[in-house]
């Protein structure tokens, strides 16, 4: 059996070497000592381990492409955030309104929750999720043992721009119903005309 240094063993798991140091303290992992103290980890029990472990997953979100500076930004918080933490991060990307349940990557989130492979979720504000019902969600994680961290960054856009983006999304979604539902009166009409 192979045998690596803790820094190897930390850089094979994506996590700081104290984080390492901690698992073993709390009995996650143990290690083999060198005649110097060095500390030596088996690498099938590490490999194991990666397979076996639930993930943590940053959610990053914005509401239209015209926002891609904030993604980065959202990004690069959650990243420093759970590397200072101790925490190997996989970050999910999203694009749409805070009022869209279909968005492609919550549903990807929500499927991961509910398959239990989601130990925690990172967010930098709590409505990048949903702008309504995100209690709903953090419902689900609380059946499923997913923890909820939201950061809360300072520098997150106001709620004010978020929640006339909202707005706009759903004066835009009514108007479209309203103007096909018309459209098709006016279809309808002409068909009987011309059928007369």
């Amino acid at each position: 059996m192979s045998k690596i240094s803790i820094g190897k063993a930390a850089e094979l798991l994506g996590v700081a070497e104290s984080t390492l140091r901690r698992w073993e303290r709390e009995g996650k992992i143990q290690s083999e000592r060198t005649k110097n103290g060095h500390r030596r980890y088996d690498v099938t029990t590490l490999l194991g381990l990666r397979a076996g472990e639930r993930k943590t997953i940053g959610y990053a979100c914005i509401s239209n492409s015209e926002r891609t500076a904030d993604l980065d930004r959202q990004i690069m918080v959650l990243e420093a955030y759970c590397n200072n933490q101790g925490w190997l991060v996989e970050i999910i990307r999203d694009l749409g309104s805070g009022i869209n349940y279909r968005k492609r990557g919550l549903v990807r989130l929500i499927k991961m929750i509910c398959s239990e492979k989601v130990e925690r979720l990172v967010l930098t504000n709590k409505d990048r999720l949903v702008r309504f019902g995100s209690e709903l969600i953090f419902t689900i994680c609380e059946i499923f043992g997913t923890e909820i961290v939201i950061i809360n960054h300072l520098s997150e856009c106001t709620e004010e721009e978020d929640l006339g983006t909202d707005i706009l999304e759903i004066i835009k979604i009514f108007s479209a119903r309203l103007y096909g539902s018309r459209s098709q009166k006016i279809k309808n009409r002409r068909k009987i005309a011309r059928g007369s």
